[in-house]
């Protein structure tokens, strides 16, 4: 049976302002795909390239400024739009803590995905290993920031 929650978190040594800003910069969410003009906001959909991954369309759920961001991506679904069988959802929570932010991110969703057992495991795999790497490097960016 596959797993259907990924929760990961991590403590920035920066205030929750400075870590949202960087949750909302497009380099964030794109990948190597251009910046020009992309916008994260609630009902838009931006497009992550990776050369050695593919293209994933990621619809915003909800933002509730310095505090919570969401979407759904299809992350076993290269190039597919995100909808109810191939998607999951991302969710992004930031919590001040003594002028640090506590960011806690939790992916729901795999076991439901309209796909083979042994696609669904490697979708949640994946997410679940990648999510640390990535937590760590929004981590150093903010960290060095510092004034």
């Amino acid at each position: 049976m596959v797993p259907d929650r990924i929760e990961r978190e991590i403590v920035i040594e920066a205030p929750v302002e400075r870590v949202w800003a960087a949750l909302l910069e497009p380099a964030f969410w794109l990948g190597e795909a251009d910046p020009a003009g992309v916008e994260v906001r609630e009902g838009g959909v931006l497009v992550s390239e990776h050369a050695e991954h593919a293209e994933f369309p990621q619809r915003i759920e909800k933002i509730d400024p310095n505090r919570y961001l969401s979407y759904r991506w299809a992350s076993g679904f290269p190039g597919a739009e995100p909808d109810s069988g191939n998607s999951t959802l991302v969710e992004f929570t930031l919590t001040e803590e003594s002028g640090a932010t506590r960011l806690r991110v939790v992916e729901t969703g795999f076991a439901g995905l309209a796909a083979s057992e042994e696609q669904r495991r490697s979708s949640f795999e994946d997410n679940d290993g990648g999510w640390a790497g990535v937590l760590e490097e929004l981590k150093e960016k903010v960290e060095k920031q510092r004034a």
